[in-house]
């Protein structure tokens, strides 16, 4: 009888070698290792000292998930630094309850950040990666360059608005439906100066006033939505400011535009495009001793929670963590071989302490 086969020193021992030292088949041994199938007790017990002998760890998990046609892996995408999005609370609660749907369907979430200027490195870096599926969970470019080489390769994708593809599978947000619910509530409490606070447009951008062209050309197409949604209910020359970048402190710098001018032409309300951004102009507000909301109504979007303001947004509430949930639960019906398509995502008004009648 010939010898058992002993793998070459410079090679890794494969499951082959461990069948060959143990005298039995290469199925047999993949039985013992894999639990799906009978084996003696004795057989089993040779297998694992043969393996333990050469020093065979187990089977390759990529390339038993690769044979299968799944890694068990989703990638998630976050146009610009991965630190921007867990200073974001209504991010942090998407992805939160992205994580727990992709979690009880056994499947793990890798965070790959596309950077604004260099959206290409993205491409580069899932190119050398085997993903079930990608997801865009934040507001994102209306064009996204990762888009071709996926769909090419067959990978299911998802998203929250953008990339504006008909492969991409969306869960929607209206937003200017959504907007409108906030721009009439101040219209209805009798304010007539109302302005608006946007998010950036556009990659790059300055704190300044917005004009028609701004939106058209705009980057980010939730913040066009809501700016167009504004108007629509307010008016085609209601005033609108966008911040550089959606941070409490770039939301005050814009709001002060607005509100650091004589007092015939200071709005009276201003309706924000996030609830991080309406903060920052309760902030500017009383830097200039005015009170919220005697003086002037603030509201906001997304109805994160904010328990260092010392007030209650009036805002769109938009609950990130059943938003992620809705996105795992796309990717799961996806993978499942299940037909996908747009899903609408509910929005409703919360009435707090930053809204009121204009003064008198």
């Amino acid at each position: 009888m010939a010898a058992p086969r002993q793998p070459r020193p410079d090679r890794r021992p494969t499951l082959r070698d461990v069948a060959g030292r143990a005298g039995v088949s290469t199925s047999t041994a993949s039985l013992v290792f894999s639990g799906k199938g009978p084996v003696a007790v004795a057989t089993a017990e040779r297998v694992r000292e043969a393996a333990a002998d050469l020093g065979w760890t187990g089977p390759d998990p990529l390339a038993s998930s690769l044979r299968q046609g799944r890694v068990g892996t989703v990638a998630v995408v976050v146009e610009g630094r991965l630190g921007s999005a867990f200073h974001d609370p209504f991010a942090l609660g998407v992805l939160d309850g992205l994580a727990q749907e992709l979690d009880a369907a056994g499947r793990s979430m890798l965070l790959v950040a596309q950077p604004v200027d260099d959206p290409d490195r993205a491409v580069a870096q899932l190119a050398t990666i085997a993903v079930d599926a990608v997801v865009f969970p934040l507001c994102g470019a209306a064009e996204n360059p990762l888009v071709d080489p996926l769909v090419a390769r067959g990978v299911p994708l998802v998203g929250s608005g953008a990339p504006q593809r008909a492969e991409v599978a969306h869960v929607l947000t209206d937003e200017e439906a959504a907007i409108g619910l906030t721009t009439r509530h101040v219209l209805d409490l009798g304010h007539r100066r109302v302005a608006h606070l946007s998010m950036h447009l556009s990659p790059g951008a300055e704190t300044r006033s917005v004009t028609e062209e701004d939106v058209t050309a705009a980057h980010y197409p939730d913040a066009a939505g809501r700016v167009r949604g504004f108007r629509a209910v307010a008016g085609p020359d209601a005033p609108v400011v966008q911040a550089r970048d959606l941070t409490v402190e770039a939301g005050r710098e814009a709001a002060l535009l607005l509100l650091d001018v004589p007092v015939h032409e200071r709005p009276t309300a201003i309706v924000a495009q996030a609830d991080l951004l309406a903060a920052g102009a309760v902030r500017a507000a009383e830097s200039l001793g005015l009170r919220v909301p005697e003086d002037v109504t603030v509201t906001g979007f997304d109805g994160v929670d904010l328990p260092w303001l010392d007030h209650t947004l009036t805002t769109v509430l938009q609950p990130g963590t059943d938003k992620g949930r809705a996105l795992g639960a796309l990717v799961r019906r996806a993978l499942d071989g299940l037909p996908v398509g747009d899903e609408p995502f509910p929005v409703s008004l919360r009435v707090g302490t930053t809204s009121a009648p204009p003064p008198a």
